[in-house]
């Protein structure tokens, strides 16, 4: 692999980890020497150095990461601050709602009691770290599950599931009414509405 090749390669791989990784690990992915791939870390650093980068590589210990200069700091947590911030809608609260009481749950299961397609609303719960994929369920097409993250309970003030409130004592849980497929007549899904 030519230099300039391992240099696109390793930088992918930093932006993609966005975590700090060692140079060993990077040359395991890459199947080279470690010595050659610290070598194009420092090359890395030193194009990422130059003043019009928004960029800067980091060597933390034997690690290395991605990071922006703090030159941006301002405006990218502007930036950062109103994709979090944004209100959840209604529709992005129902299904959160349905995921908090039933995990793992499929975007299917969703769906099913929403009444609607609910695909754009579950990536936009992904992007905001709210839910997260929790594996496989073990039905027909081996769909993906999702589950609630850690920040769910920080956004919403919850040490943990059990503080969620309780669903109406008269009515059975939903978790309970997949199994049975049944559901009481109050609580049938809507048939319209849009999803956002």
């Amino acid at each position: 692999m030519e230099l300039k090749e391992c240099m696109g390669a390793v930088e992918a791989m930093l932006f993609a980890h966005a975590e700090p990784v060692s140079a060993g690990r990077l040359a395991q992915a890459l199947d080279m020497d470690e010595d050659t791939v610290e070598r194009v870390l420092w090359a890395l650093q030193d194009e990422y150095d130059r003043p019009a980068r928004g960029l800067q590589l980091l060597h933390l210990e034997d690690k290395w990461q991605l990071a922006t200069k703090n030159t941006w700091a301002e405006p990218v947590k502007k930036i950062l601050d109103t994709r979090r911030n944004t209100p959840l809608s209604q529709a992005a609260l129902e299904v959160l709602a349905i995921i908090a009481y039933n995990q793992p749950v499929s975007r299917g299961f969703v769906e099913q009691v929403r009444g609607v397609d609910s695909s754009s609303t579950v990536a936009k719960l992904l992007e905001k770290g709210l839910i997260e994929e929790a594996g496989r369920l073990d039905l027909p097409g081996h769909p993906v599950s999702f589950a609630t993250t850690d920040t769910f309970l920080r956004t919403f003030g919850l040490e943990s599931l059990t503080q969620l409130p309780p669903l109406h004592d008269d009515e059975l849980p939903l978790e309970q009414l997949a199994a049975t497929g049944e559901m009481p007549e109050n609580t049938q899904p809507p048939t319209e509405g849009a999803d956002g």
